[in-house]
């Protein structure tokens, strides 16, 4: 095995602003390297970003790669991870690129299962399977009548308009991206915490470990997460929303003569009240779109790339309720402990990187100049999710002071001017 394992690894994290995406290239002593995407998508672009960010992206990944993928890694499917995998009626979309690449496998979490279908009991008949694919089939249809029922009025104020647009959009189904995924590989993988990946065999002397996401079995024997979240409320929340007059084909008001929907004219003494309980509903409903993002970024893969003694994690968005699953392993601690790179979970969001696996982190504590020292890549932009006054934002504060202090963190907000990305070197001993 020694023999063929790779000498070296450059990572590229490319600046796509609010979303990820990062290129695994492993260099052999002998034949060509080996070229791993994990992620490409975004949500928001830096001001002043080229409005050819994203082809540039995939223009570069085919160069970089001489044309060929050996591997795609979809965390999961919220749109910062996955739009740039949308192709174009006319063949020229970034997705169009990347699939000209044949990809000879594509990895995404066992919930992207085409074959299971909503009625499906899950992979390795995990109990209750069939429950949670259509859970999720049903929180994309409520963030699509938020986004609508948003879009349809002007009187939430632009915090809320702001916060819906940002959060409802990235829960949406992305078709394309979807589609696109499910097709451009040789062969599809569809992963879960403790499977076996073919990755191994794409990548000869890399030892993989899938720390997640859990099955609903695994979940439910260990944590009974489930009961945090009852199985019909998605679909009773999109009945309901559709019964309030919107649809996702149309959005249309089902009594229009009886809902004014332009400009009333309120009596002077009822107008702050009608402002703030519309303000009441778009908060209520916001904090369904969170609920969405939160249980969506809980089916991210979460991949340990081991070299010999170097380790590399990419836990995608993977936050609190997933990470505890993994954590919840003694065998699985004692390898994140070793982690050499760590790829800052959910752009640095508050419960994507638990205290107890930062904690663990043994190469944190190196002195800055130490060439064992832990090495961070986080891909974000500030402004975009939470807010300072809840301490929810993102990257959050005291992560990021500490990501500076115990680590050599590189963020993608210091890519400045015409750079679009950020390469990392990594050699294998």
């Amino acid at each position: 095995m020694a023999g063929t394992a790779p000498k070296s690894l450059k990572i590229r994290t490319y600046h796509v602003g609010f979303g990820d995406c990062f290129l695994l290239s492993f260099a052999y002593a002998k034949g060509p390297e080996r070229h791993v995407l994990i992620d490409y998508g975004s949500t928001g672009l830096p001001p002043k970003t080229p409005k050819t960010r994203m082809m540039d992206i995939a223009e570069d990944i085919k160069k970089r790669t001489g044309g060929k993928l050996n591997a795609v890694v979809a965390t999961h499917r919220h749109k910062d991870h996955i739009s740039g995998f949308e192709t174009r009626k006319n063949g020229k979309g970034t997705g169009d690129v990347i699939r000209a690449l044949k990809p000879d496998l594509v990895v995404q979490p066992w919930t992207e299962d085409p074959d299971l279908g909503p009625n499906a009991t899950g992979p390795a008949a995990a109990a209750g399977g069939h429950k949670h694919l259509a859970n999720l089939s049903s929180m994309q249809s409520v963030a699509a009548l938020t986004m609508l029922q948003t879009r349809s009025t002007r009187y939430f104020n632009k915090e809320l308009r702001d916060q819906f647009y940002f959060l409802g959009e990235s829960n949406i189904n992305n078709p394309g991206a979807v589609k696109n995924l499910m097709s451009m590989g040789k062969k599809s993988e569809y992963v879960f915490a403790g499977k076996k990946t073919s990755l191994e065999t794409v990548l000869p002397g890399v030892q993989v470990d899938v720390l997640g996401p859990p099955t609903v079995k695994q979940t439910a024997t260990v944590k009974k997460q489930r009961a945090r979240d009852p199985n019909e409320f998605w679909q009773l929340q999109a009945r309901a929303m559709n019964a309030a007059g919107e649809t996702q084909a149309g959005g249309k008001v089902l009594f229009p003569k009886h809902v004014r929907t332009r400009g009333p004219k309120f009596p002077v003494e009822a107008r702050w009240l009608i402002y703030h309980a519309r303000n009441i509903r778009g908060d209520n409903l916001l904090q369904i779109v969170r609920m969405l993002d939160k249980a969506m970024n809980n089916t991210s893969v979460i991949l340990l790339l081991r070299v010999g003694k170097v380790s590399l994690l990419f836990p995608g968005d993977a936050q609190i309720e997933n990470w505890q699953y993994a954590l919840d392993s003694k065998d699985n601690r004692k390898l994140l402990a070793g982690v050499d790179v760590y790829k800052v979970g959910h752009h640095g969001s508050l419960n994507a990187t638990p205290k107890t696996l930062w904690a663990g982190f043994r190469k944190k504590s190196k002195d800055a100049g130490d060439k064992s020292r832990l090495r961070t890549l986080m891909s974000t932009m500030e402004h975009k999710h939470g807010s300072e006054e809840s301490h929810t934002e993102v990257p959050r504060t005291t992560l990021v002071s500490a990501l500076k202090t115990q680590s050599d963190l590189f963020s993608t907000q210091q890519l400045t001017g015409g750079s679009f990305f950020h390469e990392t070197l990594v050699t294998f001993s």
